[in-house]
C-alpha cells in the first residue's frame, strides 16, 4: 500500500507532500491518540493514524520514523503542525472517516482484501 492507494481508496485528501511522495510500500498502522502509546512502537514503512492535530503528532511521527500521518475524523491541522510536517517533510493525509474505519481500510488494503464497490 502505498499513500496514493489510500488517496484513491479512502475518502482522504493531501494536507502536504513529502518530497518522496508517495514513497516505499506502507506495511504497518500505527494507530493511537497517546503519543506515548506510539513511541513504544518499532515497526518499518508505518503511517501514523491520530485525531490529535498539533504538533505532537509530527514530532512522535519523526521520532518513531513514521512515513506520514493520517488525520482522522476530519480534523484539520493547526498551521504549527502543517508547517512542521513541511519542515519535517512528512505526509500528512486527512480524512472524515473514524480511527476504527480508517484502520478497517487500511488493514484491507495491506492485506489485498479490500472490498471492491
Amino acid at each position: 500500500m502505498t499513500f496514493v492507494d489510500i488517496i484513491e481508496r479512502l475518502p482522504a485528501h493531501i494536507v502536504h507532500r513529502s518530497s518522496d511522495f508517495p514513497g516505499a510500500p506502507l506495511r504497518h498502522v500505527i494507530a493511537s491518540d497517546l503519543m506515548s502509546d506510539v513511541l513504544v512502537c518499532d515497526y518499518e514503512d508505518a503511517v501514523m493514524v491520530t485525531s490529535l492535530a498539533s504538533e505532537q503528532s509530527v514530532r512522535t511521527a519523526d521520532i518513531v520514523g513514521a512515513r506520514g500521518i493520517i488525520l482522522v475524523n476530519d480534523k484539520t491541522p493547526l498551521p504549527a503542525m502543517k508547517a512542521l510536517a513541511v519542515q519535517q517533510d512528512l505526509t500528512m493525509l486527512s480524512t472524515p472517516l473514524t480511527m476504527f474505519e480508517t484502520c478497517v481500510s487500511l488493514g484491507r488494503l495491506i492485506d489485498g482484501t479490500e472490498e471492491e464497490s
